[in-house]
């Protein structure tokens, strides 16, 4: 949209030092961060919360952030401690195998939480207004314009009431999620060639969960066309998901809930839990969803979160990742408006850190539908202290001092020579995956 368009059809009526799209994890975190810092905030977001939204699994590495965020004892109250990780494989004589994330290197992190997310969401969001951000809820944003010399942003929302306005900041934040608000407006967003899936998604009541202090651990089943999620939430319903390659979505001939049904009955592991249960939610379904943007900012804007990319939930990296931009993203939008001669510095810095996040996780999670790495994490073992490094990595421990990184080197060496030592089961797997991720 032109300049002209949208100053004529909505004058400039507002006007704040920064304006954060989306008030989900990573823009709730920046707000409130920001606003400590005695920035003008002003939120946009389309929804209503508390609204749902799916990724209900924390990392270890939420945690302290969440204190630094002033919220930790409210996220406490509304979670399901989750102190491990338990894959189940049809392949394997070993059918189970759980990591307890108190065996990572770092033991100060030895647990987690699960939480609704219309819950935890709206305890970041009230947080960051307690802090003085302006949270505008109803209010979608439609354009955006980048003024001559680095001199501001014109952002076009419109409220539900059919109401348009104008804002004028000296910084945008891109928060906006699977909207992704800049990727889309600047043809920034690609589709992620080396990875695809699509998921469906329900909660249920009455599912069978794992006794003692696992009972709140996430729970992933691999099957035949890709894996699901169980995650047991505080209130007694637990949310479960199938991610599967999206041409195997796109073959279903019959209502999604019973498509669903049908998936869940290919896990008989996964189905021995459901036996009793009840679905409380209708099923959803996201189609084609990996992606990742080229740029992670401009001079005067930042791509927080699942609005720069998004590779796969299998690791529950998704909220972590956000908020871990997100402060990033303050440190950097503070140099930048206070210290102008450090921007560039400071936005070479940040686009390194944020892609820093998912290059770590995306390997594992290009790797983990092969044979060798299935092999590798259901018969574990700590030699060099791999399995504390990749434990690091599960807990989310990647963006400290720990020193993970020589032993995931190993990691990744023996990973190579087991695919090596079965080499014509590893090429039969690298074929099929190249099929699978077809689009």
């Amino acid at each position: 949209m032109e300049k002209e368009e949208i100053i004529g059809s909505a004058p400039v009526t507002q006007i704040c030092d920064i304006l954060v799209i989306g008030g989900g994890p990573a823009g709730s975190t920046i707000s409130a961060l920001l606003a400590e810092r005695g920035y003008q905030i002003t939120v946009l977001e389309k929804a209503h919360h508390p609204r749902f939204h799916i990724g209900e699994s924390l990392l270890p590495a939420n945690l302290p952030l969440l204190r630094k965020l002033g919220v930790a004892e409210a996220v406490q109250r509304i979670g399901m401690e989750k102190w491990g990780v338990e894959f189940n494989s049809p392949y394997h004589a070993e059918k189970r195998q759980t990591f307890s994330f108190a065996d990572a290197w770092d033991k100060s992190m030895p647990m987690a939480y699960q939480v609704r997310r219309s819950e935890f969401d709206d305890i970041l969001v009230r947080n960051a207004e307690r802090k003085g951000a302006r949270v505008i809820e109803g209010c979608r944003a439609n354009a955006v314009e980048f003024l001559p010399d680095n001199t501001g942003v014109l952002i076009l929302a419109q409220h539900e009431d059919g109401r348009r306005e104008t804002w004028r900041a000296r910084f945008l934040v891109d928060a906006s999620g699977r909207d992704t608000f800049l990727g889309n407006r600047l043809k920034y967003k690609r589709r992620n060639p080396k990875h695809n899936g699509s998921a469906l998604y329900a909660h249920f009541r009455g599912a069978q969960r794992l006794d003692g202090r696992e009972e709140g651990n996430i729970s992933l089943f691999w099957f035949e066309h890709g894996w699901f999620w169980f995650i047991p939430l505080a209130d007694g319903e637990t949310s479960v998901g199938a991610v599967v390659w999206p041409h195997y979505l796109k073959s279903r001939s019959k209502p999604v809930n019973e498509f669903f049904q049908e998936i869940i009955e290919m896990c008989p592991a996964l189905a021995a839990r459901l036996v009793d249960a009840q679905r409380t939610t209708d099923v959803e379904a996201t189609g084609n969803y990996s992606y990742a943007c080229d740029q992670t900012h401009g001079s005067n804007y930042l791509l927080l979160g699942d609005a720069f990319a998004f590779i796969d939930p299998v690791f529950s990296s998704g909220v972590m990742l956000a908020m871990q931009s997100a402060f990033i993203g303050a440190e950097t939008i503070d140099t930048c408006l206070r210290e102008p001669q450090r921007a560039a510095g400071a936005l070479r810095d940040f686009d390194r850190r944020v892609r820093h996040g998912g290059k770590v996780f995306s390997w594992y999670i290009y790797h983990i539908s092969q044979p060798a790495m299935r092999d590798m994490f259901m018969r574990s073992s700590n030699v060099l202290r791999v399995k504390e490094a990749v434990l690091s990595v599960l807990a989310g421990d990647i963006f400290s001092k720990t020193p993970i990184w020589p032993s995931l080197a190993v990691f990744k060496g023996i990973y190579y020579l087991f695919s090596l030592r079965h080499a014509r089961r590893s090429w039969a797997a690298r074929r099929k995956r190249k099929e699978d991720i077809r689009v």
